[in-house]
This record gives C-alpha cells, sequence and structure tokens, in this order.
C-alpha cells in the first residue's frame, strides 16, 4: 500500500524497469534529503564533486566557459531518479532548464518544498523514465546512482539513450562490481561507517565499466570520458581519480 501511495500509476506494470521495493526503500528517507548531517550526509560530501564533473564535461561539449555563473544557460538537462533536487538545484542555478524525475510521490513533494523556498523554477514530475513522452529530448541526461537500483539494466539504459538529443551527452555514476567494491561499498560504508543504511545496495546489481559501456554501445552512445570517485578518509573528501575500482562516472556521447 505504501508503495502505491508513493509511486506513479504502472510503477512495476510490464515494460518498467523500476524496482518497487527501492522506490519505497529511498521514498523512506525523502525527510532526510537536506539534512548535511543527516542520513544522506554522504551524497552532500560527493555532491560537489559530481555536479563539478558535469558542468565541466558540458562546458567542454558545448563549448561554454565554465567559470561563468550561467555556463548552462539554454540547456535542457534531465535528471532521473533526482531524489529531492540536490543535482537539480545547483545545475539550475547555472542555467540549465533542468526537469527531474523520480518514481517516488515523497522525494519529489521534498524537492518541491525545497525548491519553493529557494525561488528556484524546476520542472520535477513523479514518473519513470518509460512513462516520459517519448517525443521529449534533452541535451543532457543524468543517471547518477540509479542504474544499480534499476530491474533491468540494459532496458532503462535504452530508453535513456533515446531521449539524447543528436548532439548531446549522457553522464552516468555508478558502483563497479569485484571484491573491494563489496568490502568498501557494503561492508565499509553499510555496515562499519555506517554511512548508508543497511541494505541500500545490492552488491550483484553493481555494474563494471565494461558491461557500462557495452549496454551504451548497443544504443550508439560511446565513452569519451570517465573517472573514478575515491574518499580519503583522512581529509573527509572525495576527490577525482583514476581508480574505476569503486565509485566511478562516464560521459557518453553519439557514435
Amino acid at each position: 500500500m505504501a508503495i502505491q501511495q508513493n509511486s506513479p500509476a504502472g510503477l512495476s506494470g510490464k515494460g518498467s524497469t523500476v524496482d518497487p521495493a527501492e522506490v519505497a526503500k529511498f521514498s523512506k528517507l525523502s525527510d532526510e534529503w537536506w539534512d548535511p548531517k543527516g542520513k544522506m550526509a554522504p551524497l552532500h560530501k560527493i555532491n560537489p564533486l559530481r555536479l563539478a564533473y558535469i558542468r565541466d564535461a558540458a562546458c567542454r561539449k558545448f563549448e561554454r566557459n565554465a567559470r561563468s555563473l550561467s555556463c548552462l544557460s539554454g540547456l535542457r538537462i534531465l535528471d532521473i531518479g533526482c531524489g529531492a533536487g540536490l543535482l537539480c538545484e545547483p545545475l539550475t542555478r547555472l542555467g540549465a532548464q533542468v526537469i527531474g524525475i523520480d518514481p517516488s510521490a515523497t522525494n519529489i513533494a521534498a524537492a518541491r518544498l525545497h525548491a519553493d523556498k529557494g525561488h528556484l523554477s524546476i520542472d520535477y514530475r513523479c514518473t519513470t523514465v518509460e512513462e516520459i513522452d517519448h517525443h521529449e529530448r534533452f541535451d543532457i541526461v543524468l543517471a547518477m546512482e540509479v542504474i544499480e537500483h534499476v530491474t533491468d539494466v540494459g532496458a532503462f539504459l535504452a530508453r535513456c539513450a533515446a531521449m539524447v538529443k543528436p548532439g548531446g551527452m549522457m553522464v552516468v555514476s555508478t558502483l563497479n562490481r569485484n571484491w573491494k567494491s563489496f568490502a568498501l561499498a557494503i561492508v565499509g560504508a553499510e555496515y562499519v561507517l555506517r554511512w548508508l543504511p543497511r541494505g541500500t545496495h545490492q552488491w550483484d546489481k553493481f555494474v563494471t565499466p565494461d558491461e557500462l559501456a557495452q549496454h551504451l554501445a548497443n544504443n550508439r552512445l560511446t565513452i569519451t570520458e570517465q573517472a573514478g570517485v575515491v574518499y580519503n578518509p583522512l581529509a573527509d573528501r572525495w576527490s577525482i581519480s583514476s581508480d574505476m575500482d569503486v565509485n566511478y562516472m562516464v560521459v557518453a556521447e553519439g557514435m
């Protein structure tokens, strides 16, 4: 019953890659999204790095000045699995026209409330990637920490790729699948450090860079940039690295 209340119609219907259990899990955290010291603290710490990566890649692609406060002006961005809008808001402040979608109604409600408080105009929709108008196209499609939560990675990425405008780009961040990611992302983050609630991730749903590259290639997208994301416990800071063993991000463009 709770899933039905927090989800758009047809959430778990035929053709959807949304996992209702995952939606219910993150819906419970909707009130915590904007608390930098709450359960979403790790996301708040990594968010500036994600934002800078997206901004810089977009500015290289569309020949913009990354130092400009309106460097993303005129670009239409789709943020899939936007949660309460942690990426949508700063992207909007950089001038982008942002559409944020999430299958959790409580997450979208939290996102709209926070955007209203900041006087930001963001098109938030409680929907799934499969339910968006198939004629819509975007300069940039974001799937940040999403693919490790869907039921069918190939089908999900096919739908994402179909929404990228000719000449556009897609940015994906996810978790690699190996012994190191199990030790750090599951045991370390959820059980030892308790950064995330236990059960946030399922190791067998993690996606290797080679698997991701193949899925993208199947949809006529090729990876043009890639980077690892690592945490330094002494500095309490995330940074870009060549080490893609655990967290990593890629930029993909049309072939």
